[in-house]
């Protein structure tokens, strides 16, 4: 607890609220059932409703950004009794946490990190002793890249972490998360994006876990089990059908998914209610999309029939930035703000988020119930879930930060960055690896080549949604770190920008290389017939992809692949590394170049990865959560599909009789090489029948037949065999990441449950139906090794997953 006293913000001593076991927030001198920590949390959000007004209830209802958003005061000032959060106020999101590239941000509060928790629990103390009702404040903070605070612990991008394919090592990740919010008094993360990477042209695919519902819904349940494992709430992000805009379009658009209702069920919102299930989140961030004509902010049947009467989410729902202003301004289907407001309220909205004045929103709700367009029944519903989430966080127990000392020694510590490390590993994918060109033979390389203009960036790994002020190893300072163990000796040469001066102009209407783009070019060729091997790092920085950049074609950026092609013609061994937040045409590298390592946005300690799984000090073993298209006249083209919505043409030969497509996928779901070989035996389905409400047990033998110790992630996809509406080629339904000594075999097991055979039937139920269901091994969506059939038979009664 607090000490008994504590000065007020205007200097002035104020009588003591702090008593053995309990607070006297509402400062009348008795424990009110409110503040018994005995009572049911139900019954003391009736109690505490019951004492609020109609201006400390709809304070419960909007954000205040933190300091250099909105709130202009690092801390609380006399003027706050002015503001209108002197009624108390929902949440506070980002405060004092020195954001990435915004200057406004930057505060002496955000590091040491001590400093930060007192500062918190000074703002706390603020709405507890200040306001008339005392309700504690939920201090909201992003953490997709690790914790958006300075110096927190930063993770590789979610694209990065989705190629691991680990569930522990996703769920340590969010335990990290976690565990440095809640040190620091953040109450509740905004984390992880459970949206699918369905068109790689759409800018935040690099926020993105990857395209399949089934390994989102996985990694994402550990993501979110590992923050909340620490106390501190979850809020996903971002429901729903919100990473699917027309065309791949970002920014400006936000509108407009082309997505059927069965697909919407089946894919995209797939993840969002398995994790809501079976993690019990406390938060979810409504998008700022509509599906079907309807906002989703203001849709009653996402927000409240989904949401909470299916789902049986019971937390408080925030809205996106702009999602409430879009219902008016973007979709126009309200004819002023505040019947937008209306809207979303009505429809299931807890609290609205937004860079502006939190009053923008309180005051027209506040006239919308005095004019008796939202009723007090609803505004209480509202209000309730908001209340839950604080008393569920023991907000209304205790407060406040207890050890602020303890931040220094949790956040960033050295057994987290030793983690990363690893995490940052596990995501590399070897794509190509041609007559074993990796690892180098570092017993006969004496010198290396390291050019191409991701070499040197490190912009790619400081994110907006993640930790500032961190320090991040590039490819080539890893390279020059591992080489220089071996005496191998390191030059380089940038060779090209990552754009070109006509950038994105090019990407349609490309022109010569000039005089200048050559010449950088022609330095790098000449260094690399001087050296033994050449790394080339290609592909994208943050200004590139991410939010609000969404791209028109998928090729390399720039004179990149000029550079890349002048550099195979010199003959030397290439590797291509790529660094990147999206999958890319690469076709002329696959066809050409012997090695290619995808790194994606690797996290702090990627350059240090890339150079081990170079030299062979480590060997890897991630896998694509995306497709690789060969072209963007391919798109959408991911996993899974619709049976034959991505096959060839008849005829004969590769592109058919009418020779007009290129086909198939440059590299498929689930794809990754190894320095090792794997075989799969002894495959075993039990039973071979069973009942719609039965499981069944899945298991294979993997067997390391290489001379390296390595890496495999065993992949169980499902077909089903005849249905009653068309489903799937395949679909995941179990993958494990093993390592496996030279000959080592171990044996893999997975249960098959009823979620994972049902389908949406003709009357849009979740049924799983009788008929024979084929289970497929292997090492990739399309890198099959075993298959075994087995039937549920037909019963009685229609089993459905969903009520």
């Amino acid at each position: 607890m607090a000490p008994a006293l504590h000065p007020t913000a205007n200097g002035q001593s104020k009588k003591n609220i702090y008593h053995k076991g309990w607070i006297d927030f509402n400062k009348n001198g008795k424990k009110d059932v409110f503040e018994d920590a005995s009572q049911p949390v139900e019954k003391r959000i009736a109690d505490l409703l019951a004492q609020m007004t109609v201006e400390e209830k709809t304070c419960q209802t909007a954000t205040l950004y933190g300091y250099g958003r909105v709130l202009k005061d690092e801390l609380p000032t006399p003027e706050w009794k002015n503001q209108i959060w002197k009624d108390g106020i929902a949440n506070i999101d980002e405060h004092l946490n020195s954001v990435h590239n915004n200057s406004k941000t930057k505060t002496q509060y955000s590091f040491p990190y001590s400093k930060h928790a007192e500062a918190i629990n000074t703002v706390q103390r603020w709405f507890v002793e200040e306001t008339r009702m005392g309700i504690p404040v939920d201090f909201t903070n992003e953490g997709i890249h690790g914790l958006t605070h300075e110096r927190a612990t930063p993770l590789p991008a979610p694209i990065a972490t989705g190629s691991t394919w680990n569930k522990h090592l996703v769920y340590q990740a969010g335990q990290i998360v976690g565990r440095e919010a809640k040190v620091l008094g953040y109450t509740n993360v905004y984390a992880p994006i459970l949206d699918l990477a369905r068109d790689p042209r759409w800018g935040r695919v690099v926020e993105t876990y990857g395209e399949d519902p089934f390994l989102v819904a996985e990694l994402g349940k550990q993501m979110a089990q590992g923050i909340q494992d620490q106390h501190v709430a979850v809020t996903l992000k971002h429901f729903a059908v919100y990473s699917i805009p027309k065309g791949g379009r970002d920014g400006n658009v936000r509108t407009d998914p082309h997505v059927a209702p069965r697909e919407l069920h089946q894919i995209h919102l797939y993840p969002f209610r398995r994790v809501i299930q079976e993690v019990g989140v406390q938060g979810v961030m409504s998008s700022y999309n509509d599906w079907d004509g309807v906002p989703v902010t203001g849709s009653h049947y996402f927000l409240t029939e989904l949401l909470r009467q299916k789902y049986g989410f019971t937390g408080y729902v925030v809205s996106d930035s702009d999602a409430v202003e879009h219902v008016h301004r973007k979709h126009h289907v309200a004819g002023d703000y505040k019947e937008a407001v209306r809207q979303v309220i009505e429809a299931g909205l807890n609290v609205r988020t937004n860079f502006t004045a939190p009053e923008n929103f309180i005051l027209p709700l506040r006239e919308l119930v005095q004019e008796g367009k939202v009723s007090m029944k609803t505004l209480d519903e509202r209000v309730a879930d908001v209340l839950r989430v604080k008393f569920e966080l023991g907000l209304f127990d205790q407060p406040y930060v207890q050890n602020p000392k303890q931040a220094d020694k949790v956040v960033n510590s050295q057994d987290a960055n030793d983690f990363i490390k690893q995490l940052s590993r596990e995501a590399l994918v070897l794509l190509k690896n041609q007559d074993n060109t990796l690892p180098l033979d570092k017993t006969k390389i004496k010198s290396i080549l390291v050019t191409g203009p991701l070499a040197a960036e490190v912009n790619h790994s400081i994110s907006r949604y993640g930790p500032s002020n961190i320090k991040v190893v590039s490819v080539l300072e890893g390279i020059k770190a591992q080489a220089g163990k071996n005496n191998i000796a390191v030059k380089y040469a940038k060779g090209c920008n990552i754009t070109d001066a006509n950038w994105p102009e090019s990407e349609v209407l490309p022109e010569p290389v000039n005089a200048g783009e050559q010449a950088q070019i022609n330095e790098a060729v000449a260094l690399a017939r001087e050296s033994d091997a050449v790394v080339v790092a290609l592909g994208e920085d943050e200004q590139i992809v991410g939010e609000s950049r969404s791209r028109t074609s998928l090729d390399l950026p720039g004179r990149q692949l000029q550079l890349l092609q002048a550099l195979q013609a010199t003959g030397k061994p290439v590797v291509l590394v790529l660094v990147n937040g999206r999958a890319l045409t690469i076709n002329w590298a696959d066809k050409h170049v012997p090695a290619i390592l995808e790194a994606w946005f690797p996290g702090a300690p990627g350059g240090t990865a890339v150079a081990e799984a170079i030299f062979g000090d480590y060997n890897p073993g991630g896998k694509l959560p995306v497709t690789f298209p060969r072209s963007v006249g391919q798109l959408e083209y991911n996993f899974p599909f619709k049976q034959a919505s991505q096959a060839g043409q008849p005829g004969k030969g590769p592109n058919g009789s009418g020779k007009t497509r290129v086909l198939g996928a440059l590299y498929p779901f689930g794809h990754g090489l190894s320095y090792t070989t794997f075989e799969y035996s002894n495959l075993k389905v039990s039973p071979e029948t069973q009942r719609p409400q039965g499981n069944i047990t899945v298991s294979v033998q993997v067997k390391n037949t290489g001379a390296r110790k390595g890496d495999e992630v065993v992949q169980l996809y499902l077909k089903d065999i005849v249905s009653s509406v068309i489903t799937y080629e395949s679909q995941l339904r179990g993958f494990e990441r093993i390592t496996l000594a030279p000959g080592e075999s171990k044996e893999v097991q997975f249960t098959l449950k009823p979620d994972d055979l049902a389908l949406l039937d003709s009357n849009m139920n979740w049924t799983v139906e009788p008929g024979e269901f084929e289970v497929l091994i292997g090492s990739s969506s399309e890198d099959i090794r075993l298959r075994k059939k087995f039937a549920i038979e037909a019963d009685n009664t229609v089993t459905r997953v969903i009520n």
